[in-house]
This record gives structure tokens, sequence and C-alpha cells, in this order.
């Protein structure tokens, strides 16, 4: 699945394609590798952290979490990302899952 529990939170694995045309979760993918990912598009060019800042804001919104709750864990300069979100885990997978028509990991 592309997120997991942690203790604190959840950790959402995306892919982001910047200069996407809106802010939009896309859904869920499986990579040639066999990982999944959720697919992610922001309208902020790959510049000065501007996307990264994107999906942060992007996950809090969607996820009704303040965007405090959000940080970039890897892939800073990547479209393969790992965000970690602190929060109530179950019920942040609950709403991904919701939001994607995935079933909770």
């Amino acid at each position: 699945m592309a997120w997991s529990l942690r203790p604190g939170g959840l950790e959402v694995r995306v892919r982001v394609t910047p200069r996407g045309g809106r802010d939009s979760l896309d859904g869920v993918e499986r990579l040639s590798d066999g990982r999944t990912v959720l697919k992610v598009r922001v309208r902020a060019v790959p510049e000065d952290g501007a996307a990264n800042e994107g999906v942060r804001r992007l996950l809090a919104r969607t996820l009704k979490v303040p965007a405090s709750a959000v940080s970039l864990e890897t892939g800073a300069t990547a479209r393969l990302k790992t965000f970690l979100i602190s929060g109530q885990g179950e019920e942040l997978s609950a709403a991904l899952a919701a939001l994607t028509g995935r079933d909770i990991p």
C-alpha cells in the first residue's frame, strides 16, 4: 500500500507531478519495481521547494490536519517522496483509503 502506520502517525509514499495544472490526489499507482505510491499533482514548479510545499499543504488540506503535522521525510529533489503525517494513524489511513477507493492496509 502507498501508506503505512508509523508510531504517532502515517507514512505516505508519493509520486509528484509538478506543474500539473491543478492540485489533486490522482489515486494509487504500482511502480515497475512493485512498490505502490499515491499519485499527487500540484500546480507549483519544482524550484526552491515549491512543489514539496504544495504537496505538504495538499496532504494537510485533504486529510484535515494542520500543515505543521505534515513533513517531508525523504526525496526532497526526487519525484518519489515520503511524507510523515502526525496524528491518529488509523484515522488518517481510513481517510486516504476512502479518498482513493482502496481497502485499509
